[in-house]
């Protein structure tokens, strides 16, 4: 079994409790929520960045990485119940020669039917910050 989600088969639950972006024609059978941006840096260089994101932060456990994929999974516990959230990026190359990536972030809500914004914000915060210079 493998410690990364599937892009290509994700089925997204019907309760509104996941969040998804990612970059145009990567998983549109899932329906993503927003589109995910270039960056100016190579794929290897945006999955050590994401990396260091997760890493930073006090209640994200990585659970699997791989550089060769460039693939990660984390959980995310919430501060108060300590609910547990499962989140996975997939760093992908830019257009061809470009030198820029992209990535896909697919997290949802363990518990309950609705996360009240939680998936969102948590995509939003990762993608604020690898924005940073």
């Amino acid at each position: 079994m493998s410690d990364f989600l599937d892009f290509s088969t994700l089925k997204r639950p019907k309760t509104p409790n996941t969040w998804l972006v990612a970059p145009p024609g990567f998983v549109d059978h899932a329906s993503p929520d927003g589109e995910a941006p270039l960056f100016s840096c190579t794929a290897e260089e945006l999955f050590a960045r994401a990396e260091g994101v997760v890493a930073g932060h006090k209640r994200w456990e990585l659970q699997a990485a791989d550089p060769a994929s460039r693939r990660m999974h984390f959980i995310a516990i919430s501060k108060i119940l300590r609910f547990k959230d499962d989140v996975d990026i997939a760093v992908l190359a830019g257009p061809e020669g470009s030198g820029k990536a992209t990535l896909a972030i697919y997290s949802r809500s363990r518990v309950g039917r609705s996360d009240f914004g939680v998936n969102e914000k948590r995509i939003r915060e990762i993608l604020d910050t690898l924005a940073l210079p």
